[in-house]
């Protein structure tokens, strides 16, 4: 029996599964790729996050389950051979949770993925953030991009880190490279759901995933992101000791580093565990050294 599914995956403590930009290119389009590959699934929302990712999806659980399989499986790949990690997702753990469509679950749902920029203080509208569908609902601009079908076998392999040769060819590639959400996502289900973008609005800005940080800090700054501070880190080991990546420092020079960090970026015990591959204890010594 089809039902809707909330799918959220366990947070790496210690690594990212977005290290840069072009890995989250990857992913949106492997998101594409497995609506094709998964006919039976249907994307209704879902948000990359630097180290977890969520998804809304309908079908029968056995589906749902074959759909994100075989995306952390093709992602994971990539990673294997970008970076050279092996069995880089194999432990991170996935919850999947059937969603009811009464008490306006569905609702909630779809709210609580699209709020997870916002809860990370990265984002003060989820349409700020690209990577998902959180700029995709009740969008009145006409979407830009090139057709899949206009590019070369070669062109369309090399953007879409993938041989997969089935993906209709009036879908649109924007100029990111990356497939826009609105050719795949199921936009007509979600926009029924919420009748109205003001009613999506109030699910969102009350969803219990953003409020807290809503209400406590009004005001506040969008922090850094992981892939930034990720991109700075080389530079910032080369200025100040001389050494070529953080595994290299010595105890000391990685509490300064951290220190670095932490003033720079404003980044908590958590962030610089991310981005350092450090475990949140490890992290959290470093600054208790300051």
């Amino acid at each position: 029996m089809k039902k809707y599914y909330l799918l959220s995956t366990d947070h790496l403590e210690d690594s990212l599964w977005f290290r840069d930009e072009e890995d989250f290119k990857v992913a949106m389009n492997y998101v594409a790729i497995q609506a094709v590959c998964n006919p039976n699934v249907s994307v209704l929302a879902f948000i990359l996050m630097s180290n977890h990712v969520h998804f809304v999806l309908f079908g029968d659980r056995a589906d749902i389950e074959s759909y994100f399989c075989q995306f952390k499986h093709r992602y994971g790949i990539y990673m294997r051979r970008k970076y050279g990690l092996k069995e880089f997702l194999r432990g991170n753990a996935v919850d999947i949770r059937p969603v009811p469509t009464e008490n306006e679950a569905l609702e909630r749902a779809i709210a609580y993925v699209h709020m997870n920029c916002v809860a990370a203080n990265i984002c003060s509208q989820p349409d700020q953030w690209p990577w998902g569908t959180g700029n995709v609902f009740f969008n009145q601009m006409k979407p830009n991009g090139k057709r899949i079908g206009d590019l070369s076998a070669r062109a369309r392999n090399s953007i879409l880190h993938s041989v997969c040769c089935d993906l209709p060819g009036n879908w649109l590639i924007n100029g990111e490279g990356y497939i826009l959400p609105q050719e795949y996502v199921d936009v007509k289900a979600v926009e029924n759901c919420f009748h109205t973008p003001r009613r999506m609005n109030y699910f969102q800005h009350n969803s219990s995933k953003a409020r807290k940080r809503i209400e406590s800090t009004p005001d506040s700054l969008p922090a850094f992101r992981d892939q930034t501070i990720y991109g700075a880190m080389t530079d910032l080991c080369r200025s100040l000791f001389h050494k070529e990546s953080f595994s290299n420092l010595s105890e000391d020079e990685q509490v300064e580093f951290v220190r670095q960090i932490r003033f720079r970026f404003s980044a908590d015990a958590g962030q610089i565990a991310r981005v350092c591959g450090l475990s949140y204890a490890e992290a959290a010594k470093l600054l208790d050294k300051l």
